[in-house]
C-alpha cells in the first residue's frame, strides 16, 4: 500500500522491491556493455560519471511497469491520470573516486521546452507542473550511503509552488527556479535515497534534490525518468493535493 500522506508531506515515496533484481541484473549488463567500462578492471573507470541514453529494450520496459509500480502510480497522481513509460530515460552511471563530478548541485527538475527546445536550459516549470507528474529514481544497483545516493531535502516541495504560482502558464526557466528553490529549501532535513536493486523513489515534481560524488566501491546504476501526465493533473490527485497544500489552500 503506497503511503500517500507520506508522499504530500515529504515529497516521495520508496517503492521496495518495485521489480525483481534479476530484471536489474539483465540491465545491468546492456548499461555495463555501454559505458565502455570493463566490470573486472577499474583502471578503465576513468570518469566520475558515464551518462547513457534513453533505454527502451525489453527488460528496461518490464521494469517500468510493474503491477506494483501501476497501483502506485495511480494512488500518488490518479488512475488514468499518467502515461505509462516505453522507456527509462537517462541512466547517470556513478563511479567511485575522488575527481567531482561537476554536476551535483540542488535543482528540481525542468518539464517543458521553452523558446528553444534543443536548448536543455530553456526548459521550465510551472505552478501546474505542466509536462511532469513525477521524478522517479530507479535503482539498479544496490545503493548504500556511500554509492553517491541522491540527496533530497524532504518537504522542499511545498516550498515551490509559491515561487512559480506568479509566473502563471509560462512558469520559470530551469536556472531561475534552481536558484529561489535551494534558497527557499535550505532548512529542510536531507533524505539519501538509499535501497537495493529493484527499488525505486517516486517523488514530487517539485522536489529538491541533488547528486553527490561517489565514496564506495562498486559504480551506481540508476535511471531518473519523468511520468508523463495524462493531461492537467485531477484535483484529488496527491501531486496536486501537495502543490495546494503548499499554496496555503
Amino acid at each position: 500500500m503506497t503511503d500517500v500522506d507520506s508522499f504530500v508531506a515529504d515529497g516521495f515515496v520508496w517503492v521496495a522491491g518495485a521489480f525483481s533484481r534479476r530484471l536489474a541484473a539483465e540491465c545491468r549488463e546492456i548499461l555495463w556493455r555501454d559505458t565502455g567500462c570493463d566490470p573486472g578492471d577499474r583502471s578503465t573507470w576513468t570518469r566520475p560519471v558515464v551518462r547513457l541514453g534513453d533505454y527502451a529494450q525489453e527488460p528496461f520496459r518490464a521494469a517500468a511497469n510493474t503491477p506494483e509500480l501501476h497501483a502506485a502510480f495511480d494512488a500518488i497522481v490518479g488512475a488514468g491520470a499518467w502515461r505509462p513509460r516505453g522507456s527509462l530515460g537517462t541512466f547517470p552511471v556513478r563511479f567511485p573516486g575522488a575527481e567531482a563530478p561537476g554536476d551535483d548541485g540542488w535543482h528540481i527538475d525542468a518539464s517543458f521546452p521553452g523558446d528553444d527546445p534543443s536548448d536543455f536550459m530553456s526548459y521550465r516549470v510551472n505552478v501546474a507542473s505542466k509536462g511532469r507528474a513525477l521524478l522517479m529514481l530507479f535503482l539498479f544497483s544496490d545503493v548504500g550511503e556511500d554509492d553517491a545516493p541522491t540527496r533530497v531535502r524532504a518537504g522542499s516541495h511545498l516550498d515551490v509552488p509559491p515561487i512559480l504560482e506568479p509566473a502563471g502558464d509560462d512558469g520559470l526557466a530551469f536556472m531561475d527556479i534552481a536558484g529561489k528553490a535551494v534558497q527557499a529549501s535550505e532548512e529542510r532535513p536531507v533524505v539519501l535515497a538509499t535501497g537495493q536493486a529493484g527499488d525505486v523513489y517516486l517523488c514530487h515534481p517539485f522536489l529538491v534534490h541533488a547528486a553527490q560524488p561517489h565514496h564506495g566501491t562498486e559504480p551506481r546504476f540508476m535511471a531518473q525518468p519523468p511520468l508523463a501526465p495524462a493531461g492537467p493533473l485531477p484535483e484529488s490527485s496527491p501531486v496536486r493535493i501537495a502543490i495546494d497544500r503548499g499554496l496555503g489552500r
